[in-house]
């Protein structure tokens, strides 16, 4: 039983929570854009928070169940239907085998998270399902989804439903995941080298608001607006990187590195965009505006930590609803 897919959309592909102990050797983490769209869709649907699902990234894909299967759908509302049908995001939906699911015009955001009870079931390369694009590993094969795919799934008991597809009448509080929203602002905590820009691009980086360019992909958003630049030229030795470190080469327009960021840069970091906000930046659209807000490290801690907690306060949830 698995997956077949129809249409692949226009940037469909397998993604976990990413691959971990491997940077030292150049291998990059990459993993789901919103991780915690992800982990939310598995848990909804009784799986490990950080097991396998489908990225899909503004134009869906057309997907047909050749099993009964329960899924779940997170992050950016993609207009899903399945057999023509609305159906709803952030909840168990109990899916008919032979349903065809798809989607047509975003309304929020640009990636969604499907993920089915029991897993996709494919090998995983260096401990990760995630697919790295540029390396061809992880995934299914290695690249994003084509027309004619099959992804295997793991064994789920889903028989029984008698229409084509029924949701749960029980969803997550909105309150806990985040606020999908155009032009968002977004918080960050100043970066290594954010004294060594000058006065004005010290305080531009935090007033002014910057267009996430047509050109940006999972590597990183690159930002169209003002020019930023050192106060004096300076040579820099490269040092690590992460998820959300906001860097400023030479010409002065800024990258915000993404899921699939190299492992080290030599160009001066300025921000560091902070965990919490992760999901939010990952579902900004080209094209959209962003700007920054300053926060200390003791807050981004602690919005973090209360992220962790409602992922914690989900699984007991859904743990519960299960076992009653």
């Amino acid at each position: 039983m698995g997956l077949e897919i129809l249409k692949p959309g226009l940037l469909t592909t397998i993604q976990d929570t990413g691959r971990h102990g491997f940077q030292k050797e150049g291998i990059i983490v990459s993993g789901a854009m919103d991780t915690f769209a992800l982990r939310v869709a598995n848990l909804l649907v009784g799986n490990a928070p950080h097991e396998a699902a489908l990225e899909i990234t503004l134009t869906g894909p057309s997907i047909r169940f050749t099993q009964d299967q329960l899924i779940a759908l997170s992050g950016a509302d993609l207009s899903p239907t399945i057999n023509g049908e609305s159906v709803a995001m952030w909840r168990p939906v109990h899916v008919k085998k032979d349903s065809i699911l798809e989607f047509k015009a975003p309304k929020a955001g640009c990636r969604s998270y499907l993920a089915v009870a029991g897993g996709l079931d494919l090998p995983q390369v260096m401990g990760s399902y995630a697919t790295f694009l540029r390396a061809f590993i992880g995934g299914f094969q290695g690249r994003a989804l084509q027309a004619g795919d099959f992804i295997p799934c793991r064994t789920c008991d889903e028989q029984g439903i008698a229409q084509s597809f029924s949701s749960s009448n029980w969803t997550p509080d909105p309150q806990l995941y985040p606020n999908y929203q155009p032009n968002p602002c977004i918080r960050a905590i100043k970066g290594p080298e954010f004294e060594l820009f000058s006065e004005t691009s010290s305080t531009q980086i935090w007033s002014e608001r910057f267009q996430v360019s047509m050109q940006s992909d999972r590597m990183g958003y690159c930002l169209q607006g003002v020019s930023l630049y050192l106060e004096e030229p300076t040579e820099l030795i490269s040092s690590a990187v992460t998820f959300g470190t906001v860097q400023v080469p030479p010409e002065g327009k800024p990258i915000i590195l993404m899921a699939d960021h190299q492992t080290t840069g030599g160009y001066p970091r300025i921000l560091q965009v902070i965990s919490a906000d992760l999901p939010i930046l990952a579902q900004v659209v080209p094209g959209q505006t962003i700007s920054f807000e300053e926060v200390t490290l003791e807050e981004a801690q602690q919005l973090y930590i209360r992220q962790e907690q409602h992922l914690v306060q989900l699984a007991r949830a859904v743990h519960l609803k299960k076992n009653a």
